[in-house]
């Protein structure tokens, strides 16, 4: 069992507040809280898989001079021949708003016990993207970024972006710092834009926030250096033009994990 679900991931790590995308335009979305209930969605008869169930919190809020992303998550694991686990993560990150400075703290648990601690900074240089992630724990190391990285929020407006203009594909290296490594490559495949109304919901939340347009988002994560054909993982979502997913589904080739929204509320600008 992979302990890790990265803030690119939902967060692909949404975008809290406003931001600018590359090509000048503002892309406006919303800070908020949400809530998602994760269960176990399907599994083939060889995961070694029986059971998933728990939840992830997050909360995007915006500062004066960039965004912040708290992720808390906690997974109950059943297995057919090993006992269960729980594992779990609380990650905490700030990025500034034009992209090229990154902080992230991540303490990862299982069964109650801290298993990993994760912190450091990156920056990335306005020219290429090109740069350099800092950590401090686990251990003191200097990773390189590769030319053309970015960090999860401007990954998201970026996403964003190229959906409001009718793209459909992208593939970049991303730095999120959930794991004790350089960027990994995420492909994302963008669905078409679909007009408030048009999607039946898949939770029972109500909630004005969720009354914007939106796409199905695929994206598939590779480690950087791998030779791998097939991704680490995949998510897919439908990712709001306001920042917020109204839903999740994590793949992991061997079993496939639910996350069904649960709560959902708006978070305060700051008075900059």
């Amino acid at each position: 069992m992979r302990n890790r679900l990265r803030a690119a991931l939902v967060v692909a790590a949404f975008v809290p507040g406003a931001g600018v995308a590359a090509d000048g335009r503002a892309v406006e979305v919303t800070p908020h809280r949400a809530l998602y209930l994760m269960t176990l969605d399907s599994a083939k008869p060889n995961s070694g898989v029986a059971g998933a169930n728990g939840t992830l919190a997050y909360q995007w809020g915006e500062t004066c001079d960039g965004w912040t992303i708290e992720q808390r998550y906690k997974l109950a694991m059943e297995y057919e021949d090993d006992p269960a686990a729980e594992i779990g993560s609380a990650f905490v990150t700030w990025e500034s708003k034009d992209g090229l400075s990154y902080r992230f703290n991540e303490r990862k648990t299982r069964n109650g016990q801290l298993e990993e601690e994760i912190r450091g900074e990156a920056t990335l240089n306005a020219k290429d993207h090109a740069g350099v992630a800092k950590f401090v724990k686990p251990k003191e190391q200097t990773l390189d970024l590769p030319k053309g990285s970015f960090f999860p929020t401007a990954h998201t407006l970026t996403l964003i972006r190229k959906g409001e203009a009718g793209e459909s594909f992208l593939a970049a290296p991303v730095f999120d710092g959930s794991e004790f490594e350089a960027a990994v490559l995420i492909s994302a495949v963008i669905g078409p834009k679909t007009a408030v109304g048009a999607v039946v919901p898949v939770s029972d939340v109500k909630s004005p926030l969720l009354l914007r347009p939106s796409w199905k988002i695929r994206l598939a994560f590779f480690p950087e250096s791998s030779k791998e054909e097939r991704p680490d993982y995949e998510l897919g979502m439908r990712l709001l033009d306001s920042g917020i997913s109204s839903e999740m589904i994590i793949d992991y080739g061997d079993y496939v994990v639910r996350a069904k929204l649960q709560e959902l509320e708006p978070m305060p600008k700051p008075a900059c």
